[in-house]
């Protein structure tokens, strides 16, 4: 050891460069320079995908379909008035199986029995057969003869 000492002698008490082209690295930048690559790009991604949850279709039974039903033919002649409902029906997820229950509140403009389909004054698209609930103030006289 004191010969690989002996060979640096002359240096070893001399001041640290500093450069007068570079700015000085922080720290953080320094390690950056050694931190590992990303040797499976797009890894992390599918792994938080596999990761996100999704919610289960869940059927509804008789009853529900019947008041659903019921609703949906106030809703259809009351449309007219762009009447202002709450909604909640489920949205398949594009990647993966199952989906997520959504809830809007907004007007009705349209619903198109052909395409089974109800259209909000927002534009948003949603399929009669997917939806699980609706509410509001035009349902409140609803008989129900169960």
């Amino acid at each position: 050891m004191k010969e690989s000492i002996e060979k640096y002698i002359d240096i070893i008490n001399m001041p640290h460069h500093v450069s007068k082209n570079h700015p000085h690295m922080s720290k953080y930048e320094r390690a950056a320079q050694f931190a590992p690559f990303a040797a499976l790009s797009g890894y992390e991604d599918i792994i938080k995908e596999e990761g996100r949850l999704t919610d289960n279709r869940v059927e509804i039974n008789e009853e529900a379909k019947f008041i659903l039903d019921r609703k949906m033919q106030i809703l259809m002649n009351a449309i007219d008035k762009r009447p202002f409902i709450s909604i909640t029906y489920f949205v398949p997820d594009e990647k993966k199986a199952g989906g997520e229950y959504v809830t809007i509140d907004e007007n009705i403009k349209k619903i198109d029995v052909l395409k089974q389909i109800m259209v909000t004054e927002k534009d948003t698209i949603i399929p009669v057969n997917e939806i699980v609930d609706m509410q509001g103030e035009i349902f409140k006289n609803l008989e129900l003869d169960c």
